[in-house]
């Protein structure tokens, strides 16, 4: 954690302050200033290696990115803003979001966008890196439309961040990262308007892509629940729940997935020359005798009767 104010600098020097100073915590950015001459900012930073956090304080003010630095300084990951105090406004893909206390907005990086507000705004900005959000939302795409944090779900998400912000002298780097892991679960609901974790079409877009990723990964002797869960941005009970609705379990269905790769091998004149012992750890299982009880569980031969009963 840190912070940082134009009061610690020469009058003269504050708009070059806060542009180097916000620049190097968010992205390159031009910055329009409506007093340069008395303007006065203040930060507090926490931040992990995955997450960033900036609670500030200033003058009024206005950050633009343009298409130009999009195109020369590229950056895919996401912001959620909320004013605290004052009022924002974020325009973005031909959106405006003009946020007061109770609101917030989900912007990216990607795309130009302009952030102004007046005088002595308070805001808590929160970073949030790319995979987080496209994964969840299986989308790319600027959401600079404001989200309700007054009531429900949104309410929940504000509390949590003014937590963060409240318990920054208490939190190991390990407890901030589980906080704001949740927090962008629930953002990404709130975002796409599923305000329950057992949403249907929720659980039905990620029982799609846990399908898709444990084809990819199948053969990885580390594919667990747990770090299928974490490579997709979801939480395990998202993905338990998701194949709950449809009579499997993370276990079960690599387990499936490893089989039906291994009877694809055995049935394939080019792995021939691949022993049982070969196949087994080649597939992601921990040995040949693990496979063999498992095969034979699931199609009633052993790999070695399926393999010479297909030729």
């Amino acid at each position: 954690m840190e912070s940082q104010t134009t009061g610690e600098v020469e009058p003269r020097e504050r708009t070059d302050f806060w542009s180097e100073h916000i620049g190097s915590y968010q992205t390159p950015m031009d910055f329009r200033y409506a007093r340069p001459d008395t303007f006065r900012g203040e930060t507090i930073r926490q931040r992990s290696d995955t997450y960033q956090l900036v609670t500030w304080r200033s003058d009024k003010i206005e950050y633009v990115r343009t298409p130009r630095l999009v195109r020369q300084e590229p950056d895919p990951d996401y912001r959620f803003v909320l004013p605290l105090s004052g009022e924002l406004v974020i325009r973005q893909d031909d959106q405006e979001a003009r946020l007061t206390p109770g609101s917030g907005s989900l912007m990216t990086l990607a795309a130009p966008f302009q952030l102004l507000h007046e005088t002595s705004l308070r805001g808590i900005i929160m970073s949030i890196p790319a995979h987080e959000i496209d994964g969840p939302l299986n989308r790319k795409a600027p959401l600079a439309t404001g989200l309700d944090l007054a009531n429900g779900l949104g309410r929940v998400v504000s509390s949590m961040l003014q937590g963060l912000y409240d318990e920054r002298d208490n939190l190991s780097a390990t407890q901030f990262n589980a906080v704001s892991d949740r927090i962008v679960e629930l953002l990404c609901m709130l975002a796409t308007g599923d305000d329950r974790p057992d949403a249907p079409g929720h659980l039905t877009e990620v029982e799609a892509m846990v399908r898709r990723y444990v084809r990819d990964h199948a053969a990885d002797p580390g594919l667990t629940g747990a770090s299928m869960a974490k490579a997709l941005g979801w939480s395990l009970r998202q993905v338990q729940l998701a194949l709950q609705r449809v009579g499997t379990t993370p276990r079960e269905l690599i387990r499936e997935e490893r089989l039906r790769l291994v009877r694809e091998r055995l049935r394939c004149g080019e792995c021939r020359h691949m022993t049982i012992t070969d196949l087994a750890y080649s597939s992601g299982f921990s040995s040949a005798s693990a496979l063999s009880t498992a095969f034979r569980q699931r199609f009633g031969v052993s790999p070695r009767e399926m393999r010479y009963g297909s030729r």
